[in-house]
């Protein structure tokens, strides 16, 4: 992993973690700006996915399991209303330690692929007939993607039937 890659994991999981945690209201933003990122992220780091050997399957489980961290990361999330009858989302230390175990996880990953273990990559690589490095960085691109996709998915669903329940009257 290069310097940038180092510092677009730190951004990653300082935004996710500024922009979320604690009380924030709900607007159009909170879901739309995550997924304009994806967008974009998918563009810049998805162009030539590896399709030889195994490396689709490799790339689909990446997916998969980024999509199950987002349906946990959104089961972290409570919606409901502020004393203002405003619809809310809260985050809590769980939905910031999955994040940092996910992101973390990633990266020391990256790290050890590079320096503590990549004989074993190779071997394993070899042995699934994953094409290189390219495919294993598609895998975890995907599924930082589907993390957040998801995530953002449910939390819609769950603002959606928030939005439905009736504001107590104020007596």
């Amino acid at each position: 992993m290069s310097t940038t890659q180092y510092l677009l994991n730190a951004g990653l999981l300082a935004f996710v973690l500024w922009s979320n945690l604690g009380t924030r209201t709900v607007t159009r933003s909170r879901f739309t700006l995550p997924l304009l990122l994806v967008a974009i992220a998918g563009v810049v780091f998805l162009r030539d996915l590896p399709t030889a050997g195994n490396d689709v399957g490799l790339e689909v489980a990446g997916a998969a399991a980024g999509a199950l961290l987002g349906l946990l990361a959104a089961a972290l999330v409570r919606v409901d209303r502020d004393a203002a009858g405003r619809l809310v989302m809260r985050a809590g230390v769980a939905y910031a330690v999955l994040w940092v175990v996910v992101i973390g996880g990633r990266v020391l990953f990256a790290y050890g692929a590079e320096h503590w273990f990549p004989a074993a990559i190779g071997r394993f690589s070899m042995a699934h007939q994953i094409t290189g490095a390219d495919a294993w960085t598609a895998a975890f691109v995907l599924m930082a993607l589907c993390m957040v996709v998801a995530r953002v998915a449910v939390s819609g669903l769950l603002t959606a039937r928030a939005a439905r329940r009736t504001v107590p009257a104020v007596a």
